[in-house]
């Protein structure tokens, strides 16, 4: 063969040997499934592993496929059998990181927000009685049992809870003001039990100086009492500590009315109805401090809204009005 050919048959051999890798690497592309697919058939495949009760096989592929889903619907489908599992195998952590995921992907979801009702109240019930069985004598269980006795209105009981509590460690923040909320909300409490109530805000703001809670229920108390002076005191300080207090700002501004300081009660009372817009009675002591200080069109709005929100209530609840706006002497 004439040397002259060569150069032909090493480009034509060099050409089908090109055709022939691009060809099996095509193949290959073509044959290999997609990350997308792995992921939808393992998710479907430990979707079936959870409804036949294989919990521990389905839960590794369950948090490993999830959060590469691109269909919606296996997402959810997913999702929901990693809470079951996580649960199942008492995997708390795993169980929260599976309904942040639900959240996130299917927000105001009726279906997602009823599991995520069970699923922490399951994670309280266990905690609970983790901590009964763990340290029953400790005070934090005795809170626990007061809490659950104040939910079922058992004010008696659960103040015997919180001073067994204050036995064992009389300066713990939060419990003389825990005992003092009890003792307010007894229904028709007497004079005696305010101001035993009293006694206990007290102590607690001389332990915890920045409970603004106790604070405020001080300023109530102080303002039935009709103790102006002492009331705005409370208020003063309730606010200062927590500036989104709106049930402070409130009582600050009624209380700063009954004494006639009409300007001075104009800021908080602003502030509470901006923060608490549906409170008929913050509305209507604003229009009262509008109408005293001549900002008429300003307090016949808050009036209209006063009686507004008024004759809702009464149409939906059968609750009597509020008190008939005030005009200016």
């Amino acid at each position: 063969m004439p040397r002259r050919v060569y150069p032909q048959l090493v480009s034509t051999l060099f050409v089908f040997v090109l055709c022939l890798a691009v060809s099996v690497v095509s193949g290959a592309q073509v044959s290999k499934p997609t990350p997308t697919t792995d992921f939808s058939s393992s998710a479907q495949h430990a979707i079936d592993l959870t409804e036949s009760g294989h919990c521990r096989e389905a839960l590794p592929l369950l948090r490993k496929a999830t959060p590469h889903l691109a269909d919606k619907e296996l997402q959810r489908k997913a999702g929901f059998a990693g809470v079951r599992c996580a649960m199942f195998l008492n995997e708390s952590d795993a169980a929260v990181n599976f309904l942040r995921g639900l959240d996130r992907q299917f927000p105001h979801d009726p279906d997602v927000l009823l599991l995520a009702v069970h699923t922490y109240s399951d994670l309280s019930t266990r905690a609970s009685l983790e901590l009964a069985s763990t340290a029953p004598a400790s005070y934090q269980a005795h809170e626990l049992n007061a809490e659950s006795l104040e939910v079922q209105g058992k004010w008696d009981e659960a103040a015997q809870e919180y001073r067994q509590i204050l036995k064992q460690n009389p300066r713990l923040p939060g419990i003389h003001y825990r005992l003092g909320r009890i003792l307010v909300s007894k229904p028709n409490f007497g004079p005696e039990a305010a101001a035993e109530a009293k006694k206990e805000f007290e102590q607690e703001i001389e332990i915890d100086p920045s409970n603004a809670g106790a604070e405020d229920v001080l300023g109530e108390l102080c303002r039935q009492a009709e103790q102006w002076d002492d009331a705005i005191k409370h208020f003063s300080r309730a606010v200062k500590l927590d500036a989104g207090f709106g049930d402070a700002l409130l009582g600050l501004g009624s209380s700063l009315i009954s004494v006639k300081k009409f300007a001075e009660a104009i800021p908080p009372l602003e502030r509470a109805v901006k923060l608490e817009p549906q409170n008929p009675t913050g509305h209507y002591q604003l229009a009262v401090a509008y109408s005293r200080t001549g900002r008429k069109p300003e307090a016949d709005r808050e009036f209209a809204l006063h009686r507004k929100m008024a004759e809702a209530n009464e149409a939906g609840q059968g609750s009597q009005p509020g008190p008939p706006p005030e005009k200016p002497n």
